[in-house]
């Protein structure tokens, strides 16, 4: 698996894989996020999302949209509590046409007042329909009580007084001070020769005017863990039980994340999974996640069940953290753990859209991309005393945090 590189003159990055795939993906990551708003601008990252597509200076909302879709492809994005993603998949045919739009829709759009008013609406709806699914509200409020006083902290979404006080001046004054040139990578996967991609980025891309990050983010300093229980009318109680955790570029990122999986990964044989679901039959949905950003991370149990059984989830969710604490991982266990890992991440790459959005988030990172071969490496590297040293420092009880949202029937 072979990756190929470029910068620009003005800082833009380009990373491409080749695919003789019909379809090919774009997408262009700015490593901007949540946590990089202001007092007064909670949400605004993931507002420009939304209207960024709504007109540029030569293509009314309706012609951005159809540029792509018109001929089957797909566009869309996302917002993160670090990075800005647009993104389309299209037939391999269609590369200038979609390096084309990118480049009007990130520095050509005119955000009209009347289509910043219409997606406020859209924008609380979707705040709203968040606020009514317990089970993905509770990961938004466990990492605002983890990382308490701190941006990353913050809803990406914000709340709906907020978006209502949005206005183009705020959205131009933050893509002005944020969406710098040496921030944005362009990754691609697809059919499409480097040279030739190149120069259709140069013409698309070049001529924007090196814009150079100067300041850096604030740090994130740690937190003393609490536990929160909350009382709300749904039918299951939900918690979560995590603790904060490794940054980038930590060397026991990959170490966390191998734990992680073995934990309460998607196998259905995890020992989560097996411990609460399979044996004892108190939880549907037990699963773990580690989230890592720049300079921090989370970590992350989450279970749904009865409010009568809630003391047991919690007490086998601690027996089974405290076994990788007491006791090194034997031989044979170590390999399945790495094969079940690598297995699922070279299914992972089998999408070359989550490998185009994985590649360009590498790059924002480490300024590189790991092959499949690199990785598998990283993780055979990993000794069972790595594990317990990690166990050790992020998965002791009295470090962890909790939130519980406590079932009151209606």
């Amino acid at each position: 698996m072979q990756y190929q590189f470029h910068t620009l003159s003005n800082g833009i990055r380009i990373v491409h894989r080749n695919s003789n795939r019909l379809v090919g993906h774009l997408a262009v990551m700015i490593n901007t996020g949540s946590r990089d708003e202001l007092p007064g601008e909670e949400g605004l990252a993931h507002f420009i999302e939304h209207v960024i597509f709504k007109g540029t200076g030569k293509r009314k909302v309706h012609q951005v949209l159809g540029r792509l879709e018109n001929i089957g492809a797909d566009l869309n994005a996302y917002t993160t509590k670090e990075e800005t993603c647009l993104h389309a998949s299209f037939l391999s045919s269609h590369y200038a046409r979609a390096v084309e739009l990118f480049a009007d829709i990130l520095f050509n759009s005119t955000f009209p007042d009347k289509e910043i008013d219409k997606e406020k609406d859209v924008v609380i709806d979707e705040i709203n329909a968040y606020k009514d699914s317990p089970s993905e509200l509770i990961f938004d409020e466990f990492e605002e009580m983890l990382f308490k006083g701190h941006p990353l902290g913050k809803s990406i979404l914000g709340t709906p007084a907020g978006v209502r006080k949005f206005s183009r001046k705020k959205i131009l004054s933050f893509i002005a001070n944020h969406y710098h040139t040496d921030q944005i990578v362009i990754s691609s996967v697809g059919n499409i020769n480097f040279t030739r991609l190149v120069k259709l980025v140069t013409a698309a891309f070049g001529q924007q005017p090196e814009n150079l990050r100067v300041t850096g983010r604030q740090k994130f300093a740690g937190n003393l863990p609490e536990t929160v229980i909350q009382s709300r009318r749904i039918f299951q109680t939900h918690c979560i039980i995590g603790n904060q955790a490794y940054g980038y570029t930590d060397p026991n990122r990959t170490a966390l994340a191998l734990l992680t999986n073995l934990l309460g990964g998607p196998a259905m044989n995890s020992r989560l999974s097996m411990a609460l679901r399979e044996r004892n039959g108190l939880s549907y949905n037990i699963e773990s996640a580690y989230t890592p950003y720049v300079e921090a991370g989370s970590f992350m149990i989450y279970l749904g069940t009865d409010n009568g059984a809630l003391d047991k989830a919690i007490a086998l969710v601690y027996k089974e953290l405290d076994k990788f604490r007491d006791k090194p991982l034997g031989a044979m266990q170590l390999h399945t753990a790495k094969q079940q890992f690598i297995g699922q991440i070279a299914i992972s790459f089998e999408s070359n859209l989550n490998d185009t959005l994985s590649m360009a988030k590498s790059v924002l990172v480490y300024d590189t991309v790991d092959t499949h071969e690199v990785l598998i490496s990283k993780i055979n590297s990993i000794t069972s005393a790595q594990l317990l040293e990690v166990a050790t420092d992020v998965m002791e009880q009295k470090k962890m945090s909790m939130l519980v949202y406590k079932n009151r029937k209606p």
